[in-house]
């Protein structure tokens, strides 16, 4: 079962090993105190339902509770201090595109508002129901994740747009094929989701972004069926498919999505390497982008990020002798850990990952095998259960995500976590601050910027100090040229600064008129991507 205010499965957590805490509270201090509402005292708060009696839908208030908040640290705070409307009217639990059609007509009729659900992972704010909103529903889209077809000679596979990551994997895994798109949330995340937030997996280096895998679907709309056609490449005006990319809900429910496959790889390894320091470690991944090495991964940790890595890692007597070793070989405080992927047949492996290294070399890496990237393999999708470990101890974490070309990569990565730790100093507070790189193009790279803190337990002093944090960082990316957000998306939390990277006014007004041909009531997911 499904924690309702926090990450995951209740039967799964992920614990800090010994001297976690310890080194946090050395940076930071000792945790805050937090406090949970009980679910008693958080159904108490959902209303009676304004869409009870119509056919199709549920209005049990568990289940209204749970579609209300996505993973943001603000749904965090509302969570678990028993604040977590407004709330859905009612929830959907479509079985079929025909079934979509009819709620999106049924809602126009009412006056109703539609929030499409995937998998119930955002980070910005894409579920929340508007304050004093007219009736709301919740498309719940976990019913439709079969593979409805596979065409091996093309190799597409058309997927329901709610199968998460698992389903879609285990379904085209036992006809040998992989999508390939794993990002951190895979557990819970969804093809439609993925597809209209413009997600980014693990290995996009090798399988690409989801716009490189997003071939085609089907649009349910409130004004009709969007049917997007699987074509390899067209010169025919502008491709629709732009359009449903990024979309986030507002044009429309994807409820079928066609995806570029393929064949299951003959090996992978993921391999760790160390440099004495950061100008080193990003002159060695520029150039391996940039000569287009083909790994599937790279990811890059600053020093900090590797600090608290090793620290977290348990195994301290290994990570103790690591230490000894990369110190023989004159990589000592500022070291920064880069992991790299080599994902294919056994002979495309070996040429990766020897000219990688070899690249990797001529900066001053040190290659130290195979151990560390297994770890990181092995628990690569339970990351964000650490957060609720971390909040149980009193700390609180967030993050954020830029994309920049590579002469604005360190100073973007400097001016984040500055405008972190100088925004809670004002609060008379330290902040632990640590970055990597995560997605790298022979143009640029993202940057991936985590933060810790500690809580106060009191809701409005933790939302007003994470809003500010949230406004500083963004202002701080914007001031570097950087994208609002490279893989999270956009819904409440990004909007504000959207227009710096749509030229303004103008290209805001382009998209206003694209989403009211679609849906000129204004019905879905309102004030999300923009007003």
């Amino acid at each position: 079962m499904k924690r309702w205010n926090g990450w995951g499965h209740v039967e799964t957590s992920k614990a800090l090993p010994a001297g976690g805490l310890e080194f946090l509270a050395s940076r930071i201090g000792e945790g805050g105190q937090p406090r949970d509402a009980s679910l008693e005292t958080a159904l108490a708060t959902v209303p009676p339902s304004r869409l009870a009696d119509l056919p199709g839908l549920e209005a049990d208030e568990q289940l209204r509770l749970c579609h209300a908040r996505g993973q943001s640290f603000a749904d965090w705070l509302a969570l678990r201090h028993g604040r977590p409307g407004p709330f859905p009217d009612a929830v959907c639990r479509p079985a079929s595109h025909e079934q979509v059609t009819r709620m999106l007509a049924l809602a126009r009729r009412e006056g109703a508002f539609v929030i499409p659900y995937g998998g119930g992972t955002s980070v910005v704010g894409h579920l929340q129901v508007p304050a004093d909103a007219p009736p709301v529903i919740s498309l719940d889209m976990s019913g439709m994740d079969g593979l409805l077809h596979l065409d091996e000679s093309a190799r597409l596979a058309t997927l329901g747009a709610g199968a998460a990551g698992p389903r879609v994997e285990a379904q085209l895994g036992r006809h040998g094929y992989v999508l390939g798109h794993y990002p951190q949330s895979f557990e819970y995340s969804t093809l439609g989701g993925w597809v209209v937030t413009r997600s980014s997996g693990q290995q996009s280096l090798r399988y690409g972004r989801i716009e490189q895998l997003f071939a085609g679907g089907r649009l349910a709309t409130p004004v009709g069926d969007l049917s997007l056609p699987t074509i390899p490449s067209s010169s025919a005006g502008p491709d629709l498919r732009d359009l449903v990319l990024g979309s986030e809900g507002r044009l429309g429910v994807l409820t079928e999505a066609s995806v570029r496959v393929q064949p299951r790889p003959e090996r992978e390894d993921f391999h760790a390497l160390f440099f004495s320091g950061w100008a080193q470690a990003v002159a060695a991944v520029r150039r391996i982008a940039q000569e287009r090495v083909p790994l599937s991964m790279m990811r890059l940790s600053n020093a900090a990020e590797t600090e608290t890595q090793l620290m977290l890692a348990g195994h301290p007597r290994l990570i103790a002798a690591l230490e000894r070793l990369l110190r023989v070989r004159g990589i000592h405080d500022e070291k920064c850990l880069l992991l790299i992927g080599v994902t294919g047949s056994a002979k495309s492996c070996r040429f990766a990952r020897a000219r990688a290294l070899e690249m990797a070399r001529a900066e001053g890496g040190v290659h130290m095998g195979r151990a560390i990237g297994k770890a990181w393999s092995a628990s690569r999708f339970t990351g964000p259960y650490l957060r609720n470990t971390l909040w149980e101890a009193g700390y609180g974490a967030d993050t954020v995500e830029t994309c920049v070309d590579w002469p604005q990569v360190t100073a973007t990565v400097k001016a984040i976590e500055r405008a972190a730790r100088d925004c809670y100093a004002e609060f008379d507070e330290a902040l632990h601050a640590f970055t990597h790189l995560s997605h790298v193009y022979p143009q640029g790279s993202s940057v991936y910027s985590t933060f810790i803190f500690r809580v106060t337990g009191d809701y409005e002093t933790d939302l007003a100090r994470w809003k500010t944090l949230k406004s500083r960082v963004s202002r701080a990316i914007l001031a570097q040229g950087g994208t609002i957000s490279h893989q999270h998306g956009v819904g409440l939390d990004h909007k504000p600064y959207l227009a710096a990277e749509k030229g303004g006014e103008t290209g805001l007004a382009a998209l206003r008129s694209a989403l009211a041909s679609f849906d000129p009531d204004g019905m879905m997911n309102p004030g999300k991507l923009l007003d």
